[in-house]
């Protein structure tokens, strides 16, 4: 039975103030899956690159560059938005700063390594700090018991988003193709689908989607966030279990970040697949993976946050070496579909529990450690990747097996976590 939308809900919040919210990750979602998954990190590799034995781990560099900045920044964001209430002005300026910096890679062809990377850079950091802000609103207009049903509609429409930015992309791939257009020619066209897709999908999160958070005062805004970010570290013993999860988040997200950047690039140069079969693929994963993140949203609430990640971080360590095992398509297409029930899964209910265990009063700043954990790991699982193919001559299936102790190394963190003592932590009264 459905749950009632007042059991759902936060007090005062409309259920389309909740779609607009949940509708920013149908935008956004083209960018991760055509940019990082899909289609420019394998033309990055095959074309821009050459091929070189150094490409892998250039395009993994460049991530990791745009990840460290967001690292550097995310709290100190979290924390003005929070003291300012100003989490919607920066999801608006972040956006605008994604969707130029994506339509920008339309200018990048063939040895123009500088300038790829400075766009790749770009776009990232700003794509990844939005979503750290627009992950902040999920406390506001969700009760704590329903965090994980609310976030996985988000993750569902995400992924749906993913699709139809894909598909377009893919539909204008086959008629390039059709014609014998090379992929110098029609990767830049994807980069700009993918850019006016984003910007149109994201206004009804800026129509409707309300601010509900006070300004804290007007005083020293670098000042503040500072000493907002030094009380918020001192507070760790106090919030011991969410610290905790955090350094779980930082490696099992290590293992799911390099599948999300690698994936197009381990399908065609170890399985063999064209770019067209790589996005055909991808698009099938995000199928599954919206189904995954709707069903296990709901399990989450009812089954618990730590049982759902357990259960989904093993299905990601099988996804691992059955995909070192694949020497053939057949496999590794039961591999991709694993990964993408697994994936829809373990990002919500990561998400959910973020916000489960988060003080109300600091949302966006715990939101904000969050996305610095997941751009640490970002940084940490993509780049032993690179290193790992660049140090064994472009074997890929080596890295691939190596990814999967970031998995094991949050299992046994994740399993530590005492959920019930997180919750009654954060809802406790400052002092």
């Amino acid at each position: 039975m459905a749950a009632r939308p007042s059991a759902t809900l936060a007090d005062g919040v409309r259920p389309r103030e909740v779609v607009a919210w949940a509708f920013y990750d149908f935008a956004n979602s083209g960018y991760t899956t055509v940019v990082i998954t899909a289609v420019f990190n394998a033309y990055f590799v095959s074309v821009v690159a050459s091929g070189a034995p150094w490409a892998t781990f250039a395009w993994t560099a460049a991530l990791a560059v745009s990840y460290a900045l967001i690292v550097v920044t995310a709290p100190l964001i979290g924390a003005w938005a929070d003291a300012h209430a100003a989490k919607k002005r920066l999801l608006a300026f972040t956006t605008a700063g994604c969707v130029l910096f994506t339509a920008g890679l339309a200018l990048v062809g063939s040895g123009d390594l500088v300038l790829g990377i400075a766009l790749v850079i770009l776009s990232n950091f700003f794509f990844g700090t939005g979503e750290n802000l627009v992950a902040a609103f999920l406390p506001e207009i969700a009760q704590g018991e329903a965090m994980g049903r609310v976030s996985s509609w988000g993750w569902s429409l995400g992924y749906l988003g993913g699709l139809v930015a894909l598909g377009a992309c893919l539909a204008y791939v086959a008629h390039a193709q059709a014609r014998g257009a090379p992929a110098a020619e029609f990767v830049p066209v994807t980069m700009l689908i993918t850019a006016g897709i984003f910007a149109v999908a994201s206004l009804p999160t800026f129509l409707f989607l309300r601010e509900r958070a006070r300004p804290a005062g007007r005083a020293d805004v670098l000042r503040g966030a500072f000493a907002r970010l030094r009380e918020t570290l001192g507070h760790a013993r106090r919030y011991a279990d969410l610290w905790r999860f955090l350094a779980c988040v930082v490696f099992y997200q290590a293992g799911i970040q390099t599948v999300i950047a690698l994936a197009a690039v381990y399908a065609q140069e170890a399985m063999g697949f064209t770019m067209r079969d790589t996005v055909t693929l991808i698009l099938v994963v995000n199928v599954t993976a919206a189904t995954g993140a709707f069903a296990f949203g709901h399990v989450q609430d009812r089954l618990g946050h730590v049982r759902t990640l357990v259960f989904t971080l093993c299905g990601w360590l099988l996804a691992v070496v059955l995909a070192w095992m694949a020497e053939g398509p057949a496999l590794f297409w039961v591999v991709a579909n694993l990964v993408g029930l697994c994936m829809g899964s373990t990002q919500s209910a990561g998400r959910a529990l973020i916000g489960y265990l988060s003080p109300p009063a600091r949302t966006a700043e715990f939101f904000g450690l969050w996305g610095l954990a997941v751009k640490l790991s970002a940084i940490l699982g993509p780049l032993t990747y690179g290193a790992v193919t660049w140090i064994t001559h472009g074997n890929h299936r080596v890295a691939m097996l190596f990814t999967g102790f970031f998995f094991v190394i949050g299992l046994i963190i994740l399993v530590r976590l005492d959920v019930a003592r997180g919750r009654r932590a954060a809802l406790e009264p400052e002092l």
